[in-house]
């Protein structure tokens, strides 16, 4: 990726980072917060984000998941020096769920150090001394209508910053989710999907606020498949950050192996942002959605479809509906993201 992509040209054009050579202005340019737990398939999605040029990066804000918070604070600081960009502020967010309690994290998916136990060195910048769910309000006040924000992980730092600012889901573009499994099973249990049952409070707390939300499930995630063929097609290619992800996606391909007896990886986190940069690729269904937080189904996603008529309230009246993923357009979305990922 050019490291002038989120940097200003000085007469308030960037250059594209792909191949049509398009000028886009600075001033046209999505504003875009990450929520993120970085993680490989994360990794992916923030050096497509940065490699972007419709989007400005704002910030990325951390969150456990599948690390710890704080070693998701390291990486989100690595990527960003790695993309060209160490200006671009890391908000260290909550290190626990709503409720309280030791997370869950997934190092068996992500190595220990969360990048596929490649221990690349240390960042040399800082994190930001703002904590997650401030730098989410401070942003969305300051840009309101004009910041989306992609979330990539449990939904902590969006819930607090819901908690701390009751305006903030009117003001905030829109949210574009990474999370639930509409009428499949879950990967963290046959009932729920890994960023929602890490803090189920927080999802329903999401999914209710009335912000513009679009939610995509691993229903729809687990169909993109990148497989072995492709994977040599990334390792072979010139793209910027090639290499690096090769290296990175050998541990998580593996574990793909043995959990899931696919030889190549899901593309979670890629899909979630090509959702959010090329809804196209993708149908949806409007409904509520509330999310359970007790018993063996904590962390179940429950889409209302609006087929029952009947009369009387329920735990889903009265609540705005959100957008759910419902179909993808599979070899167009692993194009985008092969395209992305092996360019130059």
């Amino acid at each position: 990726m050019d490291s002038e992509l989120n940097k200003d040209s000085g007469d308030g054009i960037v250059l594209n980072g792909g191949t049509d050579g398009v000028f886009v202005s600075h001033a046209n340019r999505t504003k875009l917060i990450i929520d993120t737990d970085p993680g490989i398939d994360d990794t992916i999605a923030i050096f497509m984000a940065f490699q972007n040029p419709e989007y400005e990066i704002l910030g990325l804000t951390t969150v456990f998941g599948n690390l710890h918070t704080e070693d998701a604070t390291r990486n989100a600081l690595l990527l960003c020096e790695l993309a060209g960009c160490p200006g671009v502020p890391v908000a260290e967010g909550s290190p626990e769920p709503l409720k309280g309690g030791r997370p869950c994290v997934a190092d068996f998916v992500h190595g220990s150090d969360g990048l596929g136990n490649i221990y690349l060195p240390h960042p040399k910048t800082k994190k930001s001394d703002t904590i997650a769910s401030e730098f989410l309000v401070e942003k969305v006040s300051k840009y309101p209508g004009e910041v989306s924000v992609l979330a990539l992980g449990p939904l902590t730092n969006l819930a607090l910053a819901i908690k701390r600012d009751s305006s903030f889901a009117s003001k905030v573009k829109n949210i574009v989710v990474l999370g639930g499994s509409f009428f499949a099973l879950g990967n963290a249990n046959p009932a729920a999907e890994a960023n929602i049952y890490g803090d189920p409070e927080a999802a329903d707390i999401v999914f209710t606020s009335g912000a513009n939300v679009v939610v995509v499930g691993i229903n729809i995630t687990t169909q993109v498949l990148m497989t072995d063929n492709d994977l040599l097609e990334l390792k072979q290619s010139k793209g910027k950050h090639a290499q690096l992800l090769s290296q990175m996606c050998e541990f998580y391909r593996n574990w793909h192996v043995k959990s899931d007896g696919v030889y190549g990886i899901f593309l979670h986190d890629p899909v979630t942002f090509v959702a959010l940069v090329r809804p196209d690729l993708f149908t949806y269904k409007k409904g509520v959605v509330r999310v359970e937080t007790q018993g063996i189904c904590t962390g179940h996603t429950l889409l209302d479809q609006g087929l029952k008529k009947a009369g009387g309230s329920n735990p889903w009246t009265g609540y705005s509906p959100i957008s759910v993923a419902w179909t993808v357009n599979v070899d167009g979305v692993l194009n985008y993201i092969k395209q992305q990922l092996m360019t130059p």
